[in-house]
C-alpha cells in the first residue's frame, strides 16, 4: 500500500469506526485538469475500506464515470465537465 493510500485508509477507517458510511475523495492534482480520474487511488482506498466511496477530481467522460462504478465507487462528482458542457445531464442519465 502506498503512503498516500495508507494516510487516507487511516483517516477514512477512524470515521468509517464512528458510523460513517460515506466519503468523498477528491484528487486535487486532478480537480477541475479534466484529464480523467485517479482511478487507482480510488481502487486502493476500496480494496482496504469498508466504505462507500464518491470520487471526484478529472472525470470528464461518461466512460471515466463506468470505469469508477466498475472498481466500487459508489459516485462521482463531475462539477467541471457539467459546467463545461462535456458531459451532460440526458449522458449521465443513460447509466442508470
Amino acid at each position: 500500500m502506498k503512503v498516500r493510500t495508507r494516510i487516507l485508509s487511516k483517516f477514512i477507517s477512524d470515521y468509517r469506526s464512528k458510523g460513517i458510511r460515506y466519503t468523498i475523495c477528491t484528487d486535487i492534482e486532478k480537480d477541475g485538469m479534466l484529464q480523467g480520474p485517479s482511478t487507482g487511488l480510488y481502487k486502493e482506498i476500496l480494496e482496504f475500506n469498508d466504505i462507500n466511496l464518491i470520487a471526484s477530481g478529472g472525470i470528464s467522460s461518461v466512460m471515466d464515470i463506468k470505469e469508477l462504478s466498475q472498481i466500487g465507487c459508489e459516485g462521482a462528482i463531475i462539477g467541471k465537465a457539467l459546467y463545461e458542457g462535456i458531459l451532460n445531464l440526458k449522458e449521465i442519465g443513460k447509466l442508470c
